[in-house]
């Protein structure tokens, strides 16, 4: 099982276990291993690097195989990124020349110059017919040899690696952090939960596992484990029914229930007849996942128990024999009453529902005293509110100040994004404010005391992460509204997608805009050359793997914003290929090197998404003149094919727009609330012999042991209960 637990521990927390074998003389090896490493942007901390050269050279390399490989993975350094022009960035010739010179070619070849003059004769050419169009015309090899080594550069990315503890704690730690995670998890983060519950179930469990998704994950495994899931609301139930067919534990895909042995199906029975018998209202719960808990049924056979009356009782408000009265449809009824007052009374009873209602309830007041009537409701229940909660509304009322006239932007739980006009009448100003203060009281009471806080400056303008799925998986990501510093002469950005049954063809492309989002141009396929830079050329088919790349020369680019996208042309969708991911590379002026070079690479993320069209980032020149890189995660419904830059250029300057001009909740908020003795802004210096709590980009060397350690890998931990 070691095998599968020990890169996990590494990808999450990029901490090496504890190495165990005999001692012996492994000072070379583990230098070589440190090299090796290096080619990859990565290197042993100092303290790992001593407790590798204690141990057996044969241990040491062991350790190198096993590690080596699930570091390149995070960099995307696993698989061959070939390019189709074999210089490339150099030597890519015009569009239209290149496109000439494949048509010049298919004429030459006795076999295909029959159908291309009679395509000609009809005065429409389809590239894809073309032999030179579109697949690779040299070997990865050939590649390799066409291009200078790499010379290193200050500037490389050098991820280091730590030391950490047994394995076995190593995991027992990171299950009982994702678990008891107080934001939702990422589908990938998910999953490896999933895998962590199975080992540890006979553990240490979380003293809470507030997030509804986590606990059917971790149930599941309790169930397979003879202990009794966690369940107090039939929602769980019904969440551990789609964990147990593999299903969408957080319901917003249908789920195919299969069928269930008899001890499954009283353990789900039993469950759902105890929620209900301890509290009947919570059966209204059922109305909201109706057609859910009718299949359900069809497979529990509540029927066969009658000893779980108040199970059955689930099912017969799912099918509609019997009445349980919503608490949404009393809050409804009270606020078409225009009982404002008494529906945020009402709602005192759900704390969370009532603060996800405040922009309503405020702008449906009619006095002065209904008003003051709602911020009371939400002053007074403001300590029972999930600390995410707390911060999401603040955000938003941040965003509220006056009246507003920029676009809504929607992003939904899987990364989907669309813009509405604002539509919603201003909040009354002073009550806005009031709210904000009490917001910022109790955030502020339940932030733990820090002690010496330091903290990297490069942190503090990302974003919170109040969820999991407003980022991706991968390297040197960071979460949805987050600002990052853009260091480098040319910045390169690059796809790698395996199809796994049919043809598919993915679109790297880069459009530039002006400060008013209007269209300054682009690098595509369909234009290869800028005063920008150059595409590497269009990748139509992918069964070995395939990549495409964009270069461009900062200093050159024209506008304001450049929003690199992958469009899915033909074939297989984000979530349906084998593999894809996003990233981009920064290089100093004169470093030459392959195509892609893992030790310059800044960001690697999975592309898996809804929708055609993914945006991942965007790139943002500042008034200094410095560019930022600004994490969107997003993926826009697109076309069933031929996605091009040219179609969504107006959709997604819109939507930029409203990611833009939106402030969103960062870190630097967190640390101003924290009552710190001492804020220390690190500029790279020596850390003082006692325990501090650190928040950066990446652990750092030299701070007491016993130290907060707070990065990227586990950022959700500032999020307070």
């Amino acid at each position: 099982m070691s095998y599968r637990l020990e890169p996990l521990v590494v990808r999450h927390t990029l901490r090496l276990p504890a190495p165990t074998g005999p001692s012996g003389q492994g000072a070379a090896a583990a230098r070589q291993f440190d090299a090796a490493l290096m080619q990859v942007g990565f290197k042993l901390s100092a303290e790992l690097l001593a407790r590798l050269s204690e141990l057996s050279e044969e241990t040491v390399m062991d350790t190198a195989v096993r590690t080596l490989p699930v570091v390149r993975e995070l960099v995307g350094d696993h698989v061959r990124h070939n390019a189709y022009f074999i210089d490339f960035p150099a030597n890519v010739p015009d569009t239209v020349d290149f496109w000439r010179d494949c048509v010049l070619k298919a004429l030459a070849d006795e076999k295909v110059r029959p159908g291309v003059l009679a395509q000609l004769s009809a005065g429409a050419l389809n590239l894809l017919t073309l032999p030179a169009y579109g697949r690779y015309q040299h070997s990865y090899e050939e590649l390799l040899a066409a291009h200078d080594e790499l010379i290193a550069a200050v500037g490389d990315r050098v991820t280091v690696l730590h030391l950490g503890g047994p394995l076995d704690e190593e995991v027992r730690a990171l299950y009982l952090a994702l678990a008891g995670s107080v934001t939702p998890l990422g589908d990938e983060h998910l999953a490896d939960l999933a895998v962590l519950a199975e080992v540890c179930a006979d553990g240490p469990q979380p003293e809470a596992i507030p997030v509804r998704e986590n606990r059917a994950v971790v149930n599941r495994a309790r169930l397979a484990a003879g202990a009794a899931p966690l369940l107090d609301t039939v929602t769980d139930v019904l969440r551990l029914a789609c964990a147990l067919s593999d299903g969408d534990v957080t319901l917003q895909e249908p789920t195919r229930f299969r069928s269930l042995s008899r001890p499954v199906r009283r353990a789900l029975l039993a469950g759902l007849d105890s929620v209900v018998a301890d509290a009947p209202g919570k059966l209204a719960d059922v109305l909201v996942h109706r057609e859910e808990f009718k299949r359900l049924g069809e497979r529990l056979h509540p029927h066969e128990y009658p000893r779980w009356p108040h199970a059955a009782e689930v099912f017969a408000v799912a099918r509609g024999e019997r009445q349980a009265p919503s608490f949404t449809g009393r809050v409804e009824a009270l606020l078409d009453a225009g009982e404002v007052a008494e529906a945020a009374e009402l709602l005192k009873h759900a704390p969370g529902r009532l603060f996800r209602s405040l922009d309503r309830l405020l702008r449906s007041c009619g006095t002065q005293e209904e008003r003051d009537a709602v911020v009371a409701a939400a002053e007074a229940v403001a300590p029972e509110v999930a600390g995410r909660v707390l911060l999401s509304v603040r955000e938003h009322l941040h965003n509220r100040a006056g009246a507003t006239r920029a676009r809504r932007v929607f992003v939904n739980r899987r990364g989907r994004a669309w813009v509405t006009d604002p539509l919603r009448t201003p909040l009354p100003e002073p009550e806005r404010r009031r709210l904000m203060e009490a917001l910022d009281a109790e955030i502020r009471r339940r932030l733990p005391e820090p002690g010496e806080l330091y903290v990297d400056p490069d942190v503090l303008d990302v974003a919170l992460p109040l969820s999991g799925r407003a980022t991706a998986a991968g390297l040197g990501v960071l979460p949805r509204g987050s600002l990052s510093p853009v260091e480098g002469e040319l910045l390169r950005f690059f796809v790698y997608w395996k199809e796994r049954r049919r043809s598919t063809d993915y679109d790297l492309s880069a459009l530039m805009l002006d400060e008013k989002y209007a269209t300054v141009g682009w690098l595509s396929y369909t234009n290869l050359t800028e005063v920008e830079g150059e595409h590497s050329g269009d990748i139509t088919e992918a069964p070995y793997g395939a990549s495409e790349f964009i270069n461009l020369r900062l200093g050159a680019v024209r506008g304001a914003f450049v929003v690199p996208q992958v469009n899915i042309y033909s074939g297989e969708g984000f979530e349906e290929v084998e593999e894809s991911f996003f990233g981009f590379m920064l290089r100093e002026g004169e470093q030459k090197g392959r195509p892609f070079e893992p030790r310059t690479v800044r960001m690697k993320s999975e592309l898996r998404g809804p929708g055609r069209v993914a945006l991942p980032l965007a790139f943002l020149r500042g008034a200094d003149g410095r560019w930022r890189a600004k994490w969107l995660h997003l993926y826009l419904h697109g076309s069933p094919s031929a996605n091009r830059v040219e179609g969504n250029r107006v959709s997604v300057a819109t939507l930029l727009r409203g990611i833009v001009e939106r402030e969103q909740l960062t870190v630097r908020y967190l640390v101003e609330l924290m009552a710190a003795d001492a804020v220390t802004v690190w500029d790279g210096g020596e850390f003082p012999d006692r325990p501090v709590t650190w928040i950066g980009l990446q652990r750092p060397e030299g701070p007491h042991p016993q130290s907060r350690i707070v990065t990227v890998e586990n950022l959700r931990d500032l999020i307070p209960e």
